[in-house]
């Protein structure tokens, strides 16, 4: 099982703030599944919520509305292959975890899966809103528990060293980016 803490949900919207891609999982009664999502955001702080683009033709749309929750992975460079692989085949011809040897655990409030070796996890539940969801694809979901590989983040901040694990950014195309490391603007002279 990957090692991980777990995260004030005060602090989760830190988590996805610098815009990394995220991998979406979803459990439906016996069924589970995962993709890619380069359009996610975090939303708000009191509740956490967050925002997701999710194609009405994928299995994972199905199954999120079926469910009422989901989760958000945040992948890093080592998982960028498997983050193309399951953005690139469809749950509905494959099982992602068997096929890409994807491990995963169940966290404490949603039965959507988490995946091992990913930097951060948000188990969310859905805020239904039809008309965005129908329109725009676009799921809003409330954080009910956060977590985060403690390497990585703690007491509510990345550190995304040189040499360490950092999130990934999807380009197109096949390229990332990878999160680089922080640095901090001092106070201008008034």
């Amino acid at each position: 099982m990957t090692n991980r803490v777990p995260v004030p949900l005060a602090k989760a919207y830190r988590l996805m703030n610098h815009g990394p891609t995220v991998l979406v999982s979803s459990r439906h009664g016996d069924a589970v599944n995962v993709m890619a999502a380069a359009w996610s955001m975090p939303l708000d702080f009191d509740p956490p919520k967050v925002a997701v683009v999710i194609d009405k033709n994928t299995l994972t749309r199905s199954m999120i509305e079926g469910s009422g929750e989901f989760a958000l992975n945040i992948p890093s460079r080592e998982l960028a292959r498997l983050t193309l692989q399951v953005g690139s085949t469809s749950g509905r011809e494959v099982d992602k975890f068997a096929a890409f040897n994807a491990g995963a655990w169940t966290g404490e409030q949603v039965g959507a899966p988490l995946l091992d070796g990913c930097l951060a996890w948000l188990e969310c539940r859905v805020l239904p809103e039809p008309h965005i969801q129908n329109t725009y694809d676009l799921f809003l979901g409330e954080v009910v528990a956060a977590w985060a590989d403690p390497a990585v983040f703690a007491d509510g901040h990345w550190n995304m060293a040189a040499g360490g694990k950092k999130s990934i950014h999807y380009v197109a195309g096949g390229h990332f980016f990878e999160t680089g490391e922080a640095f901090e603007v001092p106070d201008s002279p008034r």
